[in-house]
C-alpha cells in the first residue's frame, strides 16, 4: 500500500490523536508559543556536573519545559530516576518528552531501551511526568540498508503500541540521513509507512533544511502527525553550520504559522554545537529571539 493511501485509510482511526487544524482553537495556538522548551542535550557540557544549577538558570531565562536524553537502565543523565525527579520538580521545569536509545549497539544488552525491556523506559518516563518517548538517532551500523529501515519501522510500531497502552505518545526524530536515497529509496518514506496513530514525528527543522527540503511541505504531507519540533537555525556558510535561532536563514515566523497544521504541542530550542560563546548563552539568545516574534 502506498504511503498516501495508507495514511488516508487510517485517518478516521487516528482522529483522536491527530486533531484537524481547523479544530485547533486560536487560544491553544497562542498558548503554544507563549511557553518555551529546550532539549537538554544542548547543555550536556554543564548539566551532568550541576543539574540543579543548570535547570535553575534556564528556568530564569524563560524555559518552562524540556526534553531529556541519556535515559536507560533506570537512570537519567547518570542519576537514579528518583534522584533526578527531585531535582526536576524543584526546578519547576516540566518534562514533556525523553529521548530513549534503540539499544542496538554491538554487544549491547542495556535495559530500558527500545530493544531491551522497553516497558522499563515507559514506566520511568511516566514517573518523571513525560508525555512522549522519542527514538532520537540511528548509529551508522543501524542504517546501512533499506532492510534495516524496514526492521526499524517494525520496532517503531511495536514501541508506539506499547507507549499507547501506557498512556504515552511515541515519536521518531529525524536527522539528515533519513532523507538521503539508499538503495533507490528514501528511508524516511519507510518510517512514514508506520501507523500514525502509534508513531508520531518529531521534526528537526535544522536537519530538514540542511537536507535541502522545505519543512512546510513535510508538514502539509503529514498534517497532525508532528506534535514536537526541534528549533535550531542554519547558518549561511558552506558548512551549513548550526547557529542560534535568529542568526540563520530559517524564516521562523513563517514556519510557526504552520504549527496548528502540523499538530505541534511542544517545541524545543536546541543547538548541538557552534555556540557563539557557550551552550547556556546560546539558549538564551534563541529564546530572546523567539519571544520577539510576531505571527
Amino acid at each position: 500500500m502506498k504511503r498516501r493511501d495508507f495514511i488516508g485509510k487510517t485517518s478516521l482511526a487516528t482522529a483522536g490523536l491527530m486533531t484537524a487544524p481547523s479544530l485547533v482553537s486560536k487560544a491553544l495556538e497562542d498558548d503554544i508559543v507563549k511557553v518555551f522548551g529546550f532539549q537538554a542535550y544542548t547543555v550536556r557540557d554543564v548539566i551532568y556536573d550541576d543539574m540543579a544549577g543548570t535547570l535553575k538558570t534556564l528556568r530564569k531565562a524563560g524555559f518552562s519545559y524540556m526534553e531529556l536524553f541519556d535515559f536507560q537502565e533506570g537512570k537519567l543523565l547518570g542519576k537514579p530516576i528518583a534522584e533526578a525527579k527531585k531535582i526536576i520538580e524543584k526546578s519547576k521545569i516540566k518534562v514533556k518528552s525523553i529521548h530513549v536509545p534503540t539499544g542496538a549497539a554491538k554487544g549491547q544488552n542495556v535495559s530500558g531501551t527500545m530493544r531491551v525491556d522497553f516497558q522499563r523506559a515507559i514506566d520511568d518516563a511516566a514517573e518523571l511526568g513525560a508525555e512522549y518517548l522519542v527514538c532520537p538517532y540511528l548509529t551508522a551500523d543501524e542504517r546501512k540498508t533499506i532492510d534495516q529501515y524496514k526492521e526499524l519501522a517494525e520496532l517503531l510500531q511495536k514501541c508506539g503500541e506499547m507507549c499507547q497502552k501506557s498512556g504515552l505518545g511515541f515519536a521518531y526524530h529525524n536527522h539528515e540521513f533519513e532523507f538521503e536515497k539508499l538503495q533507490g529509496q528514501i528511508p524516511y518514506d519507510i518510517i512514514l509507512e508506520t501507523d500514525p496513530y502509534y508513531v508520531k514525528l518529531e521534526l528537526d527543522m535544522y536537519w530538514v533544511r540542511y537536507s535541502g527540503l522545505d519543512p512546510i511541505n513535510l508538514i502539509r504531507e503529514n498534517a497532525g502527525r508532528i506534535p514536537m519540533w526541534h528549533v535550531k537555525d542554519l547558518a549561511l556558510d558552506d558548512a551549513k553550520s548550526m547557529t542560534e535561532v535568529g542568526n540563520g536563514i530559517i524564516d521562523w515566523p513563517q514556519l510557526f504559522r504552520y504549527r496548528a497544521e502540523s499538530g505541534m504541542r511542544y517545541f524545543y530550542i536546541e543547538q548541538d554545537r557552534n555556540f557563539a560563546s557557550n551552550s547556556v548563552d546560546s539558549l538564551r539568545t534563541s529564546i530572546k529571539h523567539l519571544k520577539k516574534m510576531r505571527f
